[in-house]
């Protein structure tokens, strides 16, 4: 087939053709001369020839093919579209599991759109399972978490994500208290990583390593806490992180606690506090060398410790402030109340006015205020015990919030009681100081006044 823009010179071509042609034939029949030369015949062929067509270039190439998109194309386009939108729904379910406040039941219908997509893939269908269960995991919905981790594994029982899933479906039927059914998959995960080479060996490792702390921390959660302190120690002699040392030092030495081994415990929180000094965990370490040293009968070590505690400086790196505040006030309270109730009463004022310099706070101060003017009075000094429980009132305000109203009143008591002891005691010496022996005369309205408390 002619292409259009070619047809002009192509007419040209055979208008010369049929000219040359009626030429020779001419010459043949007549017998005469022998035409002109070729290339003259030709010029006069073309000069003979339409305008149009001299002006027209000659093409002597094959026209260029122009190429249309075929359906194959188009089918692929649409498989890459949907890939995009499963890709999508998965970071869509991911980050509403994830974010501060989860929506879990649109993360659900994201990971459930995700997996009965006909264009997700067998990488997709992995995500979405494992996924799906996390969130059910972090919603509190454990049985169905542990059956998503279950089918995963009976569809996906070689896969490279194989040991991760047993990890936390060992994490889910431990919160479930199926303890020795985690253990075992604890296990499976450690067995898993044995058979493993090649360029996942490190991440492989680490997840065997903390498949063992995970076996600590299950025997823990159940109770035996020797077999905790001893995976524990254990888990100690691994090649870990150090925080993660730090973790299980601390765990181990609770554990003797739990167990009832205080001397152990106390010598293990000792060697962590000082080998750990900036850990996360010391202020918690304190407090339970703090009572044990108290349980051993031996309130005066005990009291050291809680005072340590109380003094600990805030900018501590690892240890945020209200962790360390927490464990303080915990501390302080705990102590001080039983040195209180013990007759101990200048060592509960101690820790009690060491509490009192830890936060401005006024649902801080009126409580130990109150607990300064118990002590006060406890010990007679009466001029500081009003102040404290006056104190008390005043920070309260004339409208005191509903959570301190109680103990306004408690103080606004305190004081009407001190008052009454001071009435009785003066009308008490008044009776009996006469420089001639004899009773001294009483109003009868201050006798009535002295009769009610």
């Amino acid at each position: 087939m002619i292409s259009p823009s070619a047809a002009p010179s192509a007419i040209a071509r055979a208008t010369v053709l049929l000219a040359c042609l009626l030429a020779w034939q001419a010459r043949a029949q007549s017998g005469a001369a022998p035409m002109a030369s070729n290339l003259d015949l030709l010029t006069r062929a073309r000069e003979s020839a339409a305008p149009a067509a001299l002006a027209s270039p000659v093409i002597t190439a094959t026209p260029t093919k122009v190429t249309v998109a075929v359906p194959d194309d188009i089918e692929t386009l649409k498989a890459k579209a949907a890939h995009h939108e499963v890709q999508g729904l998965l970071n869509l379910g991911a980050s509403l599991t994830e974010r501060a406040q989860p929506d879990f039941e649109a993360a659900a219908i994201a990971f459930r759109q995700a997996l009965n997509s006909p264009a997700a893939r067998p990488a997709d269908v992995k995500t979405a399972l494992l996924g799906l269960a996390h969130m059910h995991r972090k919603h509190g919905d454990l049985t169905k978490a542990a059956a998503i981790y279950e089918r995963f594994l009976a569809d996906y029982p070689a896969d490279d994500l194989a040991p991760d899933a047993l990890l936390e479906l060992g994490r889910t039927l431990r919160d479930m208290g199926a303890y020795k059914l985690a253990i075992a998959r604890f296990y499976n995960v450690i067995n898993s990583t044995l058979k493993v080479d090649g360029n996942d060996f490190d991440r492989y490792q680490v997840l065997a390593k903390t498949a063992q702390f995970e076996i600590a921390e299950t025997h823990f959660a159940a109770g035996e806490y020797d077999e905790a302190a001893k995976y524990y120690t254990k888990f100690r002699l691994l090649d870990v992180a150090p925080a993660d040392r730090a973790r299980a030092h601390f765990k181990s030495a609770d554990a003797l606690r739990r167990e009832g081994n205080l001397e152990g415990a106390v010598a293990s929180l000792r060697a962590f506090i000082e080998q750990w000094p900036d850990d996360e965990n010391v202020p918690e370490a304190r407090y339970l060398l703090a009572v044990s040293l108290r349980d051993l009968k031996r309130p005066h070590e005990a009291f050291a410790v809680a005072l340590e505690l109380l003094k600990a400086e805030k900018a501590k790196p690892n240890v945020g402030p209200k962790r360390l505040l927490h464990w303080q006030l915990v501390t302080g309270n705990q102590l001080a109340n039983e040195y209180f109730d013990s007759g101990d009463i200048v060592s509960a004022h101690t820790i009690y006015a060491t509490l009192l310099e830890l936060s401005p706070e006024i649902s801080w101060r009126l409580p130990i205020t109150y607990q300064l003017g118990l002590c006060y009075e406890r010990l007679g000094i009466m001029d500081r015990a009003r102040s404290s429980f006056q104190s008390v009132i005043d920070l309260a305000g004339p409208k005191p919030a509903k959570q301190v109203k109680e103990l306004v009143e408690m103080a606004s008591w305190r004081l009407e009681h001190i008052a009454w002891r001071d009435r009785v005691s003066q009308q008490i010496t008044a009776f009996f100081d006469s420089t001639t022996g004899k009773q001294a005369a009483i109003p009868a309205n201050t006798v009535k006044a002295a009769s009610t408390p």
